[in-house]
């Protein structure tokens, strides 16, 4: 049991090579669990946070594959497993937009958003689930948005994918929870990330006046709120969305 208790624990992250990602990896990271660091685009920011890691005294391994690819998804799940022993904390981050009118909107747009934000934490969720079903423990938790509670007008697609992870992990919260697997989701607001940072200043001053805290979060803010449902202090929540907005979404 001891031996159990001191191992350390391995977490995937998905598109943990910036942003909210990158921010999740460093804090679980500083907790002393061992980092799988995914990416699909840019390696060199991917080593930038593995290097970042180790710098501090953490441990982490980066990876590539593409999260909407369900074969890709399978094969990196089974060489993690087969390096490390066990998958004990997954966080499916890894996301996409495309934002446009519903009537402008073209079919690859729709695809491409809902392949990535929900096919892919499907994909995630359901080869580590395997793995975590035989451990008999496991920590799940996925990124939604307000949008995926509130919806949006000109992200259609986006708001789709983000309801879609919520039923999602409701529905693997009833199923793996009898096995001690606990799946939660986060759902972030205006978080400041280079997406949010390209914004008009009307734009982010708009944002800014339906957000009663009066400012956007930073990345930091979320990777907390992760590191928490990762933790064994969250043992009893599941099923839960967790909204990270400053109150924007009341």
């Amino acid at each position: 049991m001891a031996e159990q208790q001191n191992k350390i624990k391995t977490a995937v992250v998905t598109g943990a090579s910036r942003g909210i990602g990158r921010a999740i990896a460093l804090e679980l990271a500083s907790k002393g669990v061992r980092v799988v660091i995914n990416y699909n685009g840019s390696s060199d920011r991917a080593k930038e946070v593995q290097k970042e890691i180790q710098e501090n005294g953490g441990q982490a391994e980066v990876r590539q594959w593409n999260v909407a690819d369900h074969g890709a998804c399978e094969a990196a799940v089974r060489e993690i497993v087969k390096e490390f022993g066990s998958i004990d904390i997954l966080v499916n981050n890894a996301g996409i937009t495309k934002d446009g009118l519903l009537m402008a909107m073209s079919e690859e747009n729709f695809d491409s958003v809902i392949d990535v934000n929900l096919k892919g934490t499907f994909n995630m969720m359901r080869f580590v689930s395997r793995q975590m079903l035989k451990q008999r423990s496991g920590r799940i938790i996925s990124m939604a948005s307000v949008v995926g509670i509130a919806g949006n007008a000109g992200q259609a697609n986006y708001a789709a994918s983000k309801a879609g992870v919520i039923g999602l992990t409701k529905s693997a919260a009833r199923e793996l929870a009898s096995r001690g697997i606990t799946v939660n989701a986060v759902a972030p607001g205006f978080i400041e990330t280079e997406m949010t940072a390209v914004l008009p200043e009307k734009v982010k001053e708009a944002s800014v006046a339906q957000i009663p805290l009066g400012h956007f979060g930073k990345p930091e803010d979320i990777a907390k709120t992760v590191a928490f449902l990762a933790s064994d202090d969250a043992a009893y929540i599941t099923g839960q969305v967790i909204q990270v907005d400053g109150g924007m979404v009341i």
